[in-house]
């Protein structure tokens, strides 16, 4: 079975996307490998994050902030799908990616920028994990050998439209 290979971005790379990328690595499907980039990378994961990626036990590419020029060079894998989970990410001067992937835009609030007690703020890292997991189980539902790409795009941008 291929594996379809999707990157996730948001702008800092250190939650968001590091969390969206252990999550389509480690789905049950078995259909993706899943990586993650930014424009401004942090220096550092978020240790919430972290603690979560760690009880996914996943196997995959180092987890570390890096700038999605990695991504966008010609010598890059090639990406079945791009999917921003932040406006900041997207209003930064996308690049061009190779290959042409599928694209699209799941708007998730930043749990970094979370106040409160140590309990919230964990609460906030989960809730945005079960948003990602309920919209990758959607995508892995999907017929990718069935549709066009501009079908597809439109197939992704519904999932997190009929799940906000």
């Amino acid at each position: 079975m291929k594996k379809y290979k999707v990157l996730f971005l948001c702008h800092h790379n250190s939650a968001r996307s590091i969390i969206a990328q252990a999550l389509a690595t480690t789905h049950l499907s078995g259909k993706f490998e899943g990586f993650s980039a930014g424009p401004v990378p942090a220096e550092s994961l978020s240790p919430y994050a972290t603690e979560l990626i760690q009880e996914l036990n996943y196997h995959g590419e180092a987890l570390e902030p890096k700038s999605w020029d990695v991504y966008s060079s010609p010598n890059a894998p090639k990406m079945d799908f791009i999917i921003s989970l932040s406006d900041r990410a997207i209003g930064e001067g996308v690049p061009l990616w190779p290959g042409s992937p599928a694209t699209a835009h799941w708007d998730f609030s930043d749990p970094a920028h979370t106040n409160g007690t140590n309990m919230e703020i964990k609460r906030a890292y989960v809730s945005l994990l079960n948003g990602l997991q309920a919209r990758i189980d959607i995508m892995a539902a999907l017929s990718f050998e069935r549709l066009d790409k501009y079908r597809l795009q439109d197939e992704l941008k519904a999932i997190h439209l009929n799940l906000q």
